[in-house]
């Protein structure tokens, strides 16, 4: 296996339309992510993808994670973000073309006969999604804040991602 092969092994995988006002949440955590990144030196142990949504062939990007963080704006979580631990399941996601990540999981198992690796969602707070709209201010102060919590997050235990209490500042 050559360098270009190896996966690092957390995958943070943002999504939303850029052109959608808030739906932009994702790909803007993306843009953070990736100076973050780039500014401590992470790129062997996290790996940023984006995309507009989440589709079945996103399954094959879980392979060869310890673990996987999802990352998307949500019209229906309380602000300024909610912060789960996720599971495989099939719903009716699989059958459409934009899959939620559960479902992604879900074909990650089927597909390797496997569990998935451990996999968690961020869900940032959103208000207003029309066509050709920018992030609202309100949306982007908790961008701000749920940047911070990925930034602890990520200096954080693996272990402990799922105690959330740990994880805030």
């Amino acid at each position: 296996m050559n360098n270009q092969d190896k996966h690092a092994p957390i995958l943070i995988f943002t999504y939303g339309n850029p052109s959608r006002g808030d739906d932009a949440l994702g790909p803007a955590m993306f843009d953070l992510l990736e100076q973050y990144r780039q500014e401590t030196g992470r790129q062997n142990d996290v790996d940023l993808l984006t995309d507009y949504q989440l589709q079945i062939e996103h399954a094959v990007d879980l392979e060869q994670r310890e673990y996987v963080f999802f990352i998307d704006a949500s019209v229906s979580c309380p602000a300024p973000y909610a912060f789960h631990k996720l599971l495989p399941k099939q719903d009716d996601s699989y059958t459409t073309h934009a899959m939620s990540p559960a479902a992604v999981l879900a074909v990650y198992q089927r597909i390797n006969q496997q569990e998935p690796p451990p996999s968690y969602m961020l869900s940032i707070r959103g208000y207003k999604f029309s066509l050709g709209q920018a992030i609202t201010g309100e949306a982007e102060k908790n961008l701000d804040l749920s940047f911070k919590f990925v930034k602890n997050l990520l200096e954080t235990d693996v272990e402990d991602w799922g105690k959330e209490e740990s994880i805030r500042s």
